[in-house]
């Protein structure tokens, strides 16, 4: 009896029993004839689930274990394995966490009463992606990893579309299916390459692989384009902006902090196989992180569209993640223990931390548009009034990504910058540390840019008397954003407890190496780092405690804002979000291209005229869709034999299979 409970309550199966719940929970409400019982009873569901699985990844993280069994299936692929060890363990975290967050925001933000023609499944397929990405992180057969991947996928799919009587909305979802395509074929030839080497499409253990084999460079530049394009490294980020964007929010926020993810898992989980990586792939990696990073920022700045700029926003952070890990490879491949366990530690915890902010800004971005009725950031303004919980709430996610001290955005780029300055006595390296101001460079335009979105959002008065009346939301979408804004001030005021759930993976990554004196050196300037925070808060608060104090000493009274000589004030002679960011676009602007519109304005009376700007997304635009365009061209001429005919299709079959038969012949 006590052995069967024991197994009953083994971790792993607990955390596998809640993904496989997590994916049923939205079942009940596709027969239930009654808008909104199903909804709740999927988000109740949801969030029970996430509670049981959270605790048990935890103890599976800090295990240092392996938990694998294998599932009885009939496919010629060889055993049907599934593990969890503590690389799954800390990329399961956040599916638990931000799934169950954007399932409660969900019931406040999507009604099912006033959404019933999209919200049942809407909440199937939310539940279904989130279980199919904690699945995939247990898969360990390359067949049975691509069969979760495309239901990932798929599902991904759906919910981008949920509003698909909108045109861009199609489009969007066209864009994604293509690249998200595009990348599984690219899996298919990376699980084949895998299966030819090792001679099984059982996943290798860690270290078991050597670079120096013909198929390696092939496998890794095959995992890169595939898991990339999930991941949204540039140039593989086409379908991101567009998909996040149009996207209901709560689907927004658990694409950008946690399918993301899905992508990196991959590139980490591939990396892990090889013992001796070469300084080449450390290098790729580390470029193609830098250049997402700082042009992932650039094309946000630009943004009008709220969405949009939170989108482009999720590349620069990946960006981010991608230039920690190729930092990490570098470290192993010139035998730099401190270098590999910065890159490494800031790449986690940088994945740890875009999984808490992220998600709140696109919630955040929810409650914005459920309360302005648009995601033009050009026509609100002044919604902190109204909005004074969610405003606070946004304006902690805005400073973490930002990466300002004392939150948790600050803690990873600080490791980053202790790794790259660690190289200054170096020889073979010290290139790296160049990358430190182009970090710096992308931090400031990330101040301006999300100095750009709260300022257009919140600040000043509204911009246009179109928009729906401002309201605060509910609890169902108050309480998940105030969640990942106490976790944001968790880690950043406690850096050393965020590195010590880091280091199980770290460890399992790296089980070569001993990262023991490194740890406890670096932990213990996270710890001073903790002190700072803490005592600059305590700054803030005082100083602020200080002000309201000095202000109620004397009689207040309010007046209008001089104007310039200006008789009557107007909304609109105040900085709107392109106006606020046009000098840093125009630094720019040979890198993020404008579609421009301005007016001849003739005459001493000209008649009322419009202007407009939109940022263009300069690779899709220009070079991809062209591409297609030739491609569609190229083959025009087969819709020659596409014209209707039954027999003539038979035709084309038995010639098929003739010629296949003498082939095999």
């Amino acid at each position: 009896m006590h052995s069967s409970m024991q197994g009953l309550f083994d971790p792993a199966l607990v955390a596998l029993a809640a993904a496989l719940v997590i994916g049923s929970a939205g079942i009940p409400g596709l027969f239930l004839r009654k808008p909104g019982p199903g909804q709740v009873f999927s988000a109740a569901v949801t969030i029970l689930a996430a509670l049981a699985g959270v605790p048990a990844t935890l103890q599976l993280l800090f295990s240092n274990t392996t938990t694998t069994y294998i599932l009885e299936w009939n496919l010629p692929f060889g055993p049907c394995e599934i593990a969890i060890d503590s690389l799954s363990a800390f990329f399961m975290l956040p599916v638990f966490l931000v799934s169950a967050a954007g399932s409660l925001f969900a019931v406040g933000y999507w009604p099912a009463a006033e959404h019933r023609a999209n919200e049942r499944g809407l909440t199937f397929f939310s539940g279904l992606l989130a279980s199919s990405m904690a699945i995939l992180l247990m898969a360990r057969n390359g067949v049975f990893f691509i069969m979760v991947w495309e239901v990932m996928a798929l599902s991904a799919y759906f919910l981008i579309v949920t509003e698909h009587e909108r045109e861009d909305v199609r489009n969007a979802g066209v864009v994604y299916l293509i690249a998200t395509h595009a990348g599984t074929a690219a899996l298919f030839v990376y699980f084949s390459l895998l299966a030819a080497r090792t001679g099984s499409f059982l996943l290798p253990a860690n270290g078991s692989l050597s670079a120096l084999s013909p198929f390696a460079t092939f496998i890794a530049l095959s995992a890169f384009t595939g898991f990339g394009a999930k991941a949204g490294i540039m140039p593989l980020h086409t379908w991101l902006p567009s998909a996040h964007a149009n996207a209901p929010s709560h689907v927004s926020a658990v694409m950008s902090g946690v399918m993301l993810n899905m992508g990196l898992y991959g590139i980490f989980r591939t990396l892990s196989f090889y013992h001796d990586p070469p300084l080449l792939w450390g290098g790729i990696l580390t470029l193609c992180g830098i250049s997402s990073a700082l042009l992932g920022i650039i094309f946000a700045v630009a943004q009008r569209d709220l969405k949009r700029l939170l989108a482009c926003s999720s590349i620069e952070n990946i960006g981010i993640i991608t230039t920690g890990l190729g930092v990490a490879m570098l470290g192993v491949s010139s035998h730099t223990t401190t270098l590999a366990y910065l890159g490494m530690a800031g790449a986690l915890l940088h994945i740890l931390n875009h999984s808490f902010f992220k998600p709140l800004l696109f919630l955040g971005s929810g409650a914005i548009i459920h309360a302005a009725g648009t995601r033009e950031m050009n026509l609100m303004g002044g919604l902190g009034k109204d909005m004074p919980r969610a405003a606070l709430l946004f304006l902690v996610g805005s400073v973490a990504i930002c990466g300002i001290p004392p939150l948790n955005g600050f803690v990873s780029e600080f490791l980053l910058y202790l790794g790259f300055f660690s190289q200054l006595q170096a020889d073979s390296l010290i290139f790296l540390v160049f990358l430190a101001p182009l970090l710096a460079l992308v931090g400031g335009v990330a101040v301006v840019a999300f100095t750009k979105l709260y300022g257009s959002v919140f600040l000043g008065s509204s911009r246009s008397s179109a928009m729906s009346h401002p309201h605060e939301p509910g609890v169902t979408m108050l309480a998940p954003m105030t969640f990942f804004a106490l976790l944001c001030l968790l880690v950043g005021f406690a850096p050393q407890l965020a590195l010590r759930l880091v280091s199980p993976a770290i460890t399992m990554f790296f089980p070569d190496l001993n990262f023991a004196a490194v740890s406890t050196e670096y932990g213990a300037i996270l710890s001073r780092l903790s002190l700072s925070g803490v005592l600059l808060l305590a700054f803030a608060v005082l100083a602020t405690l200080l002000w309201r104090w000095r202000i109620g000493l004397g009689p207040v009274t309010s007046a209008s804002t001089w104007g310039c000589a200006y008789q009557r004030g107007t909304s609109r002679m105040q900085y709107g979000a392109t106006s606020f960011s046009e000098l840093a676009v125009s630094v720019f602007n040979g890198i993020m291209r404008q579609r421009i519109e301005r007016p001849a304005l003739t005459g001493l009376f000209p008649a009322v005229a419009h202007c407009s700007d939109h940022p263009t997304e300069t690779l899709l635009e220009r070079i991809i869709a062209p591409l297609f365009t030739l491609a569609g061209l190229s083959f025009a001429f087969l819709r020659l034999m596409q014209h209707g005919q039954m027999h003539v299709y038979m035709m084309y079959i038995f010639a098929t299979l003739f010629i296949l038969m003498l082939w095999a012949h």
